[in-house]
């Protein structure tokens, strides 16, 4: 998938773990701006303005159900694709879906999975009507914010020693 083009705000508060994503998203041609919670996204996506958020479930401050809950309910944000990047629950998927999230990938991922999800959802992001320039266009968007075919990534890790758990619809 070389001459992928896009901007991702990766959220995590693991170093390793950001700098992970970002390295497998700039090596196939993705801008990446990073934040280490859901707080820090809020402050720096108005200025970023990513085709894409991508967010860890458990982190400090605001944890990523609610950043993504924030970025749905503030209309400069509503429509920006996000992606849960976490090793989270069947309850967390449930409330993810709620909130508008457009796609799960589970921890550990399979990068090639990674890059594949967040093409995908550049590429819907921009049929909503989002630039084709790197970030949101200021527009009077009408429609449902947050809502999108969600095949997801397939699978969800339950966490611990559970397993994985059957993304629902998936």
């Amino acid at each position: 998938m070389p001459g992928l083009s896009g901007r991702i705000l990766v959220v995590d508060d693991n170093k390793v773990i950001r700098q992970l994503i970002r390295v497998n998203l700039e090596l196939e041609g993705f801008e990446v701006v990073t934040a280490a919670d859901g707080a820090e996204c809020l402050d720096v996506v108005h200025h970023v303005r990513p085709d894409v958020v991508t967010l860890d479930v458990v982190m400090p401050r605001l944890n990523g159900l609610h950043t993504a809950a924030r970025l749905r309910s503030d209309p400069r944000t509503w429509d920006i694709p996000i992606a849960i990047v976490s090793a989270c629950t069947q309850g967390e998927v449930d409330n993810g879906e709620t909130v508008g999230v457009d796609a799960f990938l589970a921890k550990p991922f399979e990068p090639t999975e990674l890059v594949r999800t967040v093409g995908k959802l550049v590429r819907e992001g921009r049929q909503r009507g989002r630039g084709p320039e790197g970030g949101a266009q200021e527009k009077d968007a009408g429609g449902e914010g947050g809502e999108s075919d969600r095949d997801g990534a397939g699978m969800v890790d339950a966490g611990g020693d559970a397993g994985p758990v059957a993304r629902p619809g998936g």
